[in-house]
């Protein structure tokens, strides 16, 4: 347990849980304050290249104890979505190492998340062909493309060579962000997306050694990526508690859906969390229910049931505040704490949570493309904001 120190008037302490140092795996953070990974959608440019305007972005939020930058593509056919930045090629571990350097000049830390659309994908980002995924199966989702949300299609079921040049992908887009000069890595397992989908009994109706051990995918991705790094710098982001209404801005089509939080599932994630601990990783980052509505703190009990299966340090995710974080810090079930929507709209978010100051609120319709209108442009405390136009 930690102790805080308490200020002259035995008002509020000055050190709080979430600012403590930790170390994750062979990072030492000097807060537990997370920037989680978020697709801002700002890589408009030919070859998906990162630019400046990623520099400068990142660069703002350089006090997080941690940067999970958004995810990258790790390779042509894993693109899931316009506008994101993929790790692939000389152009991007170039622009990724520009944003690397302003991070670190600023004293900060970032690790890149490694991501697969695999299924959630469409024809149309991929030049016509169909996405790969597990099985023949429709995931049931939407997907963004040039021409707006569209519906998943069904996939072409992924043959064992697709699936050894998906391994040999990850382990080739960790040895670029390592180029690049990133701190580390983190393997996007979250969600709808390729990996997610393995692990899913309803997407993975295999008859191989893939179905009869829906984990044995990402276990090959996590040893091609640990191998490229030396010590503990590689996490797994898993989400336990998806389901199929937790897009948001689009909903899902109609039932059955795919992903379902069921004791089924569940029970499927505590094996997977367990082959994750024999594994030298870094941490291991989970993404909790969606919150019940405004204000709902998250269930810790949710994060308490992996965490008695994983040995190293855990991140939580979803729903977190300042009070709620400190919390789930304080009685041991977390190592730190991920912030995503916070994060838009407060580069200081440390500060603001050191100061106890309230987060401003992000323009929600530019958190998607464009430049740097609501990318770049939110000022530290007490700042204010110019109304959006």
């Amino acid at each position: 347990m930690i102790r805080y120190e308490q200020d002259i008037g035995g008002g509020q302490p000055l050190l709080t849980p979430l600012l403590t140092p930790v170390r994750v795996g062979d990072l030492r953070l000097p807060n537990r304050v997370v920037m989680a990974p978020m697709t801002r959608a700002r890589a408009c440019g030919p070859g998906l290249v990162p630019t400046d305007l990623h520099a400068v972005y990142y660069g703002q939020r350089a006090t997080a104890g941690l940067i999970v930058a958004e995810a990258a593509w790790v390779s042509q056919d894993a693109i899931g979505f316009p506008g994101v930045p993929g790790i692939v090629t000389e152009g991007q571990v170039a622009g990724w190492r520009r944003v690397t350097d302003v991070v670190h000049a600023l004293g900060g830390r970032i690790v890149l998340q490694l991501w697969h659309a695999g299924a959630n994908s469409h024809p149309d980002l991929l030049g016509g062909a169909a996405p790969a995924g597990p099985s023949p199966i429709d995931p049931g989702e939407v997907c963004w493309t040039p021409g707006g949300f569209k519906d998943t299609v069904t996939p072409r079921e992924m043959s064992g060579a697709d699936i050894a040049r998906a391994v040999a992908a990850y382990g080739a887009a960790a040895a670029n962000a390592r180029r690049a000069g990133f701190d580390g890595v983190e393997i996007a397992a979250n969600g709808t997306y390729l990996l997610a989908q393995f692990l899913n009994p309803r997407l993975n109706r295999r008859r191989d050694a893939y179905g009869a051990d829906r984990a044995r995918l990402l276990l090959e991705v996590v040893d091609a990526v640990t191998a490229v790094w030396e010590g503990r710098r590689v996490g797994v982001r898993l989400s336990p508690y998806w389901t199929s209404r937790d897009r948001g801005r689009v909903p899902a089509r109609e039932a059955p859906y795919a992903y379902t939080a069921d004791e089924e599932s569940l029970a499927g994630f505590e094996a997977v969390v367990a082959g994750l601990d024999r594994r030298p990783l870094a941490y291991l980052h989970l993404r909790g229910r969606a919150p019940s509505g405004p204000g709902a703190v998250p269930d810790v009990d949710e994060f308490a049931r992996f965490r008695k299966l994983f040995g190293g340090p855990l991140i939580a995710n979803h729903g977190f505040g300042r009070e709620s974080g400190n919390a789930v810090v304080e009685a041991g079930i977390a190592d730190a704490v991920s912030f995503a929507g916070l994060f838009i709209a407060n580069p200081d978010l440390v500060s603001r949570f050191a100061l106890g100051q309230e987060p401003a609120a992000d323009d929600a319709d530019a958190r998607y493309g464009g430049g740097a209108r609501g990318y770049v442009d939110y000022p530290i405390w007490p700042g204010t904001r110019a109304a959006p136009g």
